[in-house]
């Protein structure tokens, strides 16, 4: 009877061996037999350790888990990353510390691999992208002085292209901070970098508008104000390099519209609209596809020819083209600049009346109807009569602060400049006028304003 109990006791011993397997040989999360009591046993001991920040305890039996069982859970690959961060910055051994890095690296390379089995065991799944943003963020942080630029650009922008608004807001700064360093030993970059730039700025708006937790929307406003720091400080945003740059392709790429397209909003967006690559290349794209945009470069290329008429009409056109009312009414401001400084200043009223009528809250066409008044004030025979001309303009930048609290400041400036010129009691006196009398301005202005 012992003899027969001795044997199956040794039977089950060898059948516990025979079928121990790690995780990683079976496919399954933990792993079989002895193998399976391991990983367990590994990660309750690494996570107590990772509780109380002993991480250095951690790191062996972590790593077991890592090697041996990667779909056993998810915190393998979260805990993982903070534990390598931490002997990575409380190492003073650099081999060490490349080594941990790579590591590291290796940790989000894996989580990759096996990412839809870990995102069947959670009910928020990861993205790869985010994970690539993490991976890009830590080779950046811990390669101290011997960052791959290239590589941590292509993963960045890898991360950002695939997650695109729905990226973290350290992976928009990480993206531009890595191309701006790309463009530093990569002259060939500036066009590629231009474009990152409107990716990540667009993106950052993007994704700042549909923030609704305040954490959020702080985080996104700073790191749209870092992405538009890069691309301002880089030296590649001056018109001067936007010529070099789009001059000698926009030809080339006359019938490519997307392209076209991309020259005009850049440098629309940077006021490099006195450029001839601008000017060619919303010739060519509204030859295509006729847009307000392209119809806006179109009159402007004229108008610095001198054709006034021809560019008028193209500002008609943008004008008919854009459906939305503050584009609209900047092209209707647009055009009223042109014929101010023409002096045609009736014309270019009515294209300021126009700017207001599609944007009621357009301060600046307010502004700039004063700055004609002020411009062109003699309408009578009477100096006195004339002088009233700059009431009428001080009620058009009273208007304009009313209706835009952003030219409040340049308003004030011009009130005080014209409230220097405008007539005296005595002045008054010998036409029969007093304070708080109505008097209409004639000529071109045609307004009436009250005496004050």
């Amino acid at each position: 009877m012992k003899m027969k109990m001795f044997t199956m006791l040794c039977a089950l011993s060898l059948g516990t061996t025979a079928f121990a397997q790690t995780g990683l040989a079976s496919g399954s999360r933990f792993g079989h037999g002895e193998d399976s009591l391991r990983c367990l046993q590994n990660i309750s001991i690494y996570t107590e350790y990772v509780k109380t920040n002993n991480f250095k305890d951690a790191y062996k039996p972590w790593k077991a888990v890592f090697d041996e069982a990667p779909t056993a859970q998810v915190g393998t690959y979260t805990n993982g990353a903070k534990i390598l961060r931490a002997l990575i910055a409380g190492s003073k051994d650099a081999a060490e510390q490349k080594n941990y890095l790579n590591e590291l690296m290796a940790v989000h390379d894996q989580r990759i691999k096996y990412l839809d089995k870990l995102n069947g065991l959670v009910k928020s799944p990861t993205t790869k992208g985010s994970i690539l943003g993490l991976k890009a963020h830590d080779l950046i942080a811990f390669s101290g002085g011997k960052l791959d630029v290239n590589a941590a650009y292509a993963i960045s922008k890898e991360a950002v292209d695939l997650e695109k608004a729905q990226s973290d807001y350290f992976m928009l700064q990480d993206f531009m901070d890595m191309s701006s360093k790309k463009l530093k030993i990569d002259e060939a970059h500036k066009e590629q970098f231009i474009q990152d730039y409107l990716t990540a700025a667009g993106y950052a708006d993007e994704a700042l508008k549909a923030a609704t937790k305040e954490k959020d929307q702080k985080n996104l406003k700073t790191a749209k104000d870092n992405v538009d720091a890069y691309f301002i400080n880089s030296g590649a945003a001056s018109c001067e390099n936007l010529q070099n740059i789009y001059g000698p392709k926009v030809a080339q790429n006359k019938t490519n519209l997307d392209y076209l397209k991309q020259v005009i909003n850049v440098m629309q967006m940077l006021r490099c609209t006195e450029e001839e690559a601008y000017f060619q290349a919303s010739e060519y794209a509204h030859a295509v596809e006729p847009t307000a945009a392209t119809a806006v470069g179109c009159g402007y290329m004229y108008y610095k020819k001198g054709d006034l008429e021809k560019a008028l009409t193209y500002f008609d056109q943008a004008i008919d083209l854009e459906s939305d009312a503050e584009k609209k009414a900047d092209n209707c401001y647009n055009a009223a600049v042109v014929l101010m400084s023409k002096k045609m200043y009736g014309r270019a009223k009515s294209y300021a009346n126009k700017a207001i009528a599609s944007n009621a809250n357009c301060g600046k066409a307010y502004i700039l109807i004063a700055q004609m008044y002020g411009a062109s004030p003699n309408w009578s025979d009477e100096a006195a009569l004339n002088k009233c001309t700059y009431f009428a303009a001080i009620d058009k930048l009273q208007r304009a602060k009313s209706v835009d609290p952003s030219v409040a400041e340049e308003a004030d400036k011009l009130i005080r400049s014209y409230a220097a010129y405008t007539p005296k009691d005595e002045d008054l006196f010998f036409l029969g006028l007093k304070k708080g009398n109505s008097v209409t301005i004639g000529g071109w202005i045609g307004e009436t304003t009250t005496i004050r």
